[in-house]
Formats: structure tokens, C-alpha cells, sequence
């Protein structure tokens, strides 16, 4: 197993002494305890772990979705555990994307208004070149004009890709983004998640709990009981499910 390979380029996420307990006294659950842990940017992140492990808590406080109890978090130089609600709201808005399992798409907008949805809450102009790029690549030209109820899961998925990229921000969490799709559109969406970070440069940390989906990305961090428990680097498909059958016996 390895750790990062960041010789070549800066720390785009970081986690140091992180933890997160839900509940108090005697019901008290430690999600996290005491992980650290860094991501490099320019780098595909898969986060691994048996259920339970606290892989999706750890992905909600790295993006700013969920407040850690002690601990710091950095992405890139700022570190966002001392912000206020303001500041991370601001920082969420401007320099991360997300993708969900659920698409989070609006019904009434088209694939177009979707995309540019959070530009425009933001007051900015999208980039025309990186937009036509993004739109390329994901294969949307021909979808722009229409609904989401008009699209299949792979195509929503890949609208919800589009609108975490259009921002073109420091970092894109993605999690569970294959969850609701068949086997077909799921390998669409990893295809450009790789390719996202490939060819365009971008940093995507993705919580998946399949081997296959994990076998795309270029590291495994693996966490068991709230903790961090072991890296794997240029994962495959057997290698990654041989590991966790050995992390949940």
C-alpha cells in the first residue's frame, strides 16, 4: 500500500486530527477519530470503507457540508474549519463542486439552465470556451433543450457532472455518483470523471462503495471505524474488493 504520490504537485485537500462524533454521553458515536489525511491536486480519490466506516462524513466535512468537533481541514491554503457559516457557504459556492448520487437537478430547467444554475446565483459569467469544452467532452451538445424528465440517469448524471465543473473549481466531491445508474451509464460518468482529471486537470474525491467504480480512480483511501486504514495506489477491480472483505472481517 502507498500513500499519496505528491512529489509532483501541491496538496489540494488536506485533514489533520480530524474528528466527529454524533450524539453525546453514553449514545455518543465517533464517526472520525483522529483522521488525517492529504489529496493531492490533479489526482482521481476514491474513499473506500465498510458500512459504517465513516467514509460519506469524512467526504461531508473535507467539501464544508458538515462541521468536524476538533481537527483542521484545508482546502488548498484556506483552512475552512475556522470559517464562518458565510465564509463557507462562500467557499462552497466558488471553489468546490459536487455530484451526488441523487443528480439534484431541477425539474424545470433544461440541461443548459441546470448546468449554469450556480453561476448565476453566484453573479458569474460562465467561461464560453471551458463551458463548450465541459459540454463536449460529457456529450450534452445535443441535450441542452432538454428537461431533466426528458433525460436517462446517465445523462442526468452527466448534467450534474457539467454543473460541478462549469465553475471550474479547485475541487469536485462526488459522492456515490454511480448509485442510481445501471452498469452502462455508470461506466459513462467514471469514464469522464478520469477524464476530467486526465485531460482537463481537475481534482475529483469520490465515495463509492464498488470495487469497479474505485478501480478508475488512480488511489484508494480506505477507512475502517472512523479511521484511516491503509491507501491503495493504481487500484484494481480484485484488489480493492480483496482488501475490503479483509477490512470487514
Amino acid at each position: 500500500m502507498a500513500g499519496p504520490d505528491t512529489a509532483s504537485g501541491r496538496i489540494a485537500v488536506g485533514a489533520e486530527s480530524v474528528v466527529k462524533v454524533y450524539g453525546r454521553g453514553a449514545s455518543a458515536v465517533p464517526a472520525l477519530d483522529g483522521v488525517t489525511v492529504d489529496f493531492a491536486a490533479g489526482q482521481f480519490s476514491a474513499i473506500m470503507g465498510p458500512s459504517g466506516s465513516g467514509k460519506s462524513t469524512l467526504l461531508h466535512c473535507l467539501a464544508g457540508l458538515d462541521r468536524v468537533d476538533s481537527g483542521q481541514i484545508r482546502i488548498g491554503s484556506t483552512e475552512i474549519t475556522t470559517l464562518s457559516d458565510r465564509q463557507t457557504t462562500r467557499l462552497r459556492r466558488d471553489r468546490i463542486g459536487f455530484v451526488f448520487q441523487s443528480f439534484n437537478l431541477l425539474p424545470t430547467l433544461t440541461a443548459e439552465q441546470n448546468i449554469l444554475l450556480g453561476l448565476q446565483l453566484a453573479g458569474r459569467r460562465p467561461d464560453r470556451a471551458w463551458l463548450d469544452t465541459v459540454i463536449d467532452v460529457l456529450g450534452l451538445r445535443q441535450r441542452l433543450g432538454h428537461l431533466p424528465g426528458e433525460l436517462s440517469g446517465g445523462q442526468q448524471q452527466r448534467v450534474a457532472c457539467a454543473r460541478a465543473l462549469v465553475g471550474q473549481p479547485d475541487v469536485i466531491f462526488a459522492d456515490e455518483p454511480t448509485g442510481n445508474l445501471d452498469s452502462r451509464s455508470g461506466t459513462e460518468v467514471l469514464k469522464f470523471l478520469r477524464t476530467s482529471v486526465r485531460e482537463l486537470g481537475q481534482t475529483v474525491i469520490m465515495v463509492t462503495h464498488d470495487p469497479v467504480a474505485a478501480s478508475y480512480a488512480d488511489r484508494v483511501v480506505l477507512l475502517a471505524d472512523g479511521r484511516i486504514a491503509g491507501h491503495l495506489a493504481a487500484p484494481d477491480a480484485d484488489t480493492v474488493l480483496s482488501t475490503l472483505t479483509g477490512l470487514a472481517a
